[in-house]
């Protein structure tokens, strides 16, 4: 699907990946309706947007609130018109402990706004996206929902519901105008971890760490893949060649896979 002259709804427009995919959709001429928790992120996306600015519009948004969500579709009728495709991409991690230590409140946070959200979304977008002459939704996942992070577990989980979600979908919709990408990204330069209200403390990083912290995929990259697979209909994409390599590696050999990770990540866990 071409996005130029497309109306498409994006979450977590106010920063990181969300922010690089609206401002990416608007250089291709496309019109944007960015949502977010934080109106001054969004307002700042707007900004970025230099002369595109007519065609992005905000909407302060919880996408954990299903009711305020289910009547979305008809705000952003009146706003930009009818849309053709939804992007979501806002997402949490979770406090970087075991499951043991992870209490309810934090599980229930994470599976509210990683899996429930687009899901709200996908419930309140997908019937007006039936109608559309030719319409997608991009859900992204991550790295993590194939290749378990001690300390992540359940973010982990939270993005693999995400994976059958988005493959179920589009098995029940082949027959449909409606297109589907699932998104594994691997590190990826954000702020998801003060955003997620996640501190690491003075923890000091294995030499491992640094070296795949150094690996990170820019946010900005990572949003021009997006929209390439949107404008493909490409069905699945890993960003970044660490996303990659352990996507294969666990296909091949998942208990090595896993070991692996854990022999990086441990420290983290104290």
């Amino acid at each position: 699907m071409k996005v130029q002259g497309k109306v498409l709804v994006v979450t977590g427009a106010g920063n990181g990946m969300g922010r690089e995919v609206a401002l990416e959709l608007l250089r291709r001429g496309a019109t944007v309706v960015g949502l977010d928790l934080k109106p001054e992120w969004l307002a700042e996306t707007k900004k970025l947007a230099g002369s595109a600015t007519d065609r992005f519009f905000e909407i302060e948004l919880n996408i954990t609130d299903r009711e305020r969500v289910l009547a979305l579709p008809n705000e952003v009728k009146k706003l930009a018109g009818e849309p053709d495709a939804l992007i979501n991409v806002a997402g949490i991690i979770q406090p970087f402990v075991k499951i043991n230590e992870l209490d309810f409140n934090a599980i229930d946070r994470v599976m509210s706004v990683n899996f429930f959200g687009p899901l709200n979304l996908i419930k309140a977008f997908l019937p007006g996206l039936l109608t559309r002459p030719e319409a997608h939704i991009l859900n992204v996942s991550s790295m993590g929902s194939y290749a378990p992070v001690p300390g992540q577990t359940l973010y982990g989980a939270s993005k693999a519901a995400i994976n059958m979600l988005t493959e179920g979908l589009r098995s029940e919709l082949k027959e449909t105008n409606v297109s589907l990408t699932l998104v594994w990204p691997g590190a990826i330069g954000t702020n998801i971890s003060a955003n997620s209200g996640v501190n690491f403390g003075n923890t000091e990083m294995t030499e491992e760490q640094k070296k795949a912290a150094a690996r990170v995929t820019a946010a900005s990259t990572a949003g021009k893949m997006m929209v390439d697979a949107i404008e493909a209909k490409t069905n699945r994409i890993y960003i970044g060649s660490d996303a990659k390599t352990m996507g294969n590696l666990t296909r091949m050999n998942q208990d090595f896979a896993a070991n692996l990770i854990y022999k990086n990540m441990k420290s983290l866990l104290g």
